[in-house]
């Protein structure tokens, strides 16, 4: 009679993908055979070790740390509060470092069709030409700055997120967060009223300026708010030029600025109480889709995370929109809290973020300063410098490179 045993061994390590080796015995008579399959890699969504993390919040930078975790093999749950997504632009200007974020997740080619090229930033006082400044920068396609309204933007993350395999949870809102030693334990709303509770390793804070996530943790938001009342309209227009960016400084330190979203989409914002009737010139509004007022706050958390649970985007900074910064910053918050998930490494996140936060606060403080000031001397001199970079490419490529932050 033939004796035949069998062995096997199954060796499983789990971290973002499944690293799996078998190896089988086989005794025949006294004789042994071994064969081993090697090391195959298995992505897996949810596993034994895997990390469970929720991503409340849908906007840029949400949307962003959801995707660049999806696209890796961890799968998150992300929830956003209102049950359907914005068809409004809070943000427009997309810089190449964000652009090159996108690259990995293939959404920068869909970006880059739709989007449109701010070839200038074009400077008046009041409704007279001052100076016309190039944005395009020498080293090519790469490194333009790109205009695409938020809505847009979110739209093309949401669409590449359900191709990876992840649905963002609208109409479902945060309650409370119970923070245990190595995890968290979310309570959850939907719309129709029913609650869940669910646990989860890391949970990111990405619901914006009024984080519900940080003040359920009363995490502080150091800063403050400014007095001026500003004014934003999201319109369409008919014979406006849509390749530049508008800046109209005026008396008394008023600002406007049009900033194109689309062919013929363009956002005004103001420290006004209405942005469009402040333009010195005119423009055909042929549809408004949004106005608002609001109130400028310069902000951040002194620490970004609060145990298991890390802040991103606007839930973790604000300020001035001058600049553009806004949305840029926060995506590559985004980006960073995500590789350092995968890689298995949280320990720098808080500190690196925090630093690029100030500085891009205080780019935008000077900007917004400069732009709004009453001081004769000090207009004399932007309008001088301005002049100057429109003249000179050597004085504007150096600035060109840090506005667009190229390395």
């Amino acid at each position: 009679m033939t004796s035949v045993s069998v062995s096997v061994s199954v060796s499983v390590s789990v971290s973002v993908s499944v690293s799996v080796s078998v190896s089988v015995s086989v005794s025949v008579a006294g004789s042994s055979i071994r064969v081993s399959t090697g090391a195959c890699r298995v992505e897996i969504s949810r596993g034994k070790g895997m990390q469970r993390v929720l991503v409340v919040g849908a906007g840029p930078a949400g949307l962003t740390v959801a995707l660049e975790l999806a696209r890796q093999g961890l799968k998150p749950d992300i929830i956003e509060k209102n049950p359907v997504g914005s068809t409004f632009s809070r943000a427009v200007g997309l810089l190449p470092s964000s652009m090159q974020i996108f690259e990995a997740s293939g959404v920068a080619e869909t970006i880059r069709r739709e989007a449109i090229v701010f070839e200038a930033a074009v400077f008046h006082v009041d409704a007279k030409q001052t100076a016309r400044v190039s944005l395009l920068a020498e080293s090519g396609q790469k490194s333009m700055l790109l205009g695409l309204a938020q809505d847009r933007t979110e739209a093309i993350l949401k669409t590449a997120l359900q191709n990876a395999g992840v649905t963002v949870g609208h109409g479902v809102e945060l309650v409370s967060l119970d923070l245990k030693k190595s995890h968290a334990i979310a309570t959850l709303c939907s719309g129709e009223g029913g609650r869940e509770v669910r646990e989860y390793d890391l949970v990111v804070g990405a619901d914006g300026v009024r984080s519900n996530v940080r003040r359920s943790l009363g995490m502080a938001f150091e800063g403050f708010d400014l007095p001026e009342l500003w004014s934003i309209a999201d319109i369409d227009v008919e014979g406006w030029d849509t390749s530049v960016f508008s800046v109209f400084r005026m008396s008394g330190g008023r600002v406007a600025v049009v900033a194109p979203l689309e062919k013929n989409r363009v956002r005004v914002i103001a420290n006004t109480e209405d942005a469009v009737k402040s333009l010195p010139v005119p423009i055909t509004v042929t549809r408004t889709r949004r106005t608002a007022t609001f109130r400028i706050s310069v902000r951040q958390v002194p620490q970004y995370n609060h145990g298991p649970v890390y802040l991103v985007g606007d839930a973790a900074h604000c300020h001035s929109p001058v600049g553009g910064r806004g949305m840029n910053l926060g995506i590559s918050d985004a980006a960073d809290l995500a590789r350092r998930i995968i890689e298995g490494d949280l320990e720098g996140y808080g500190v690196t973020r925090h630093a690029a936060g100030r500085d891009t606060i205080k780019f935008s403080e000077r900007a917004r300063r400069a732009m709004t000031t009453r001081s004769p001397v000090v207009r004399f001199v932007l309008s001088t410098m301005l002049k100057l970079l429109e003249r000179h490419d050597r004085l504007r490529e150096p600035l060109l490179r840090r506005l667009l932050e190229l390395r």
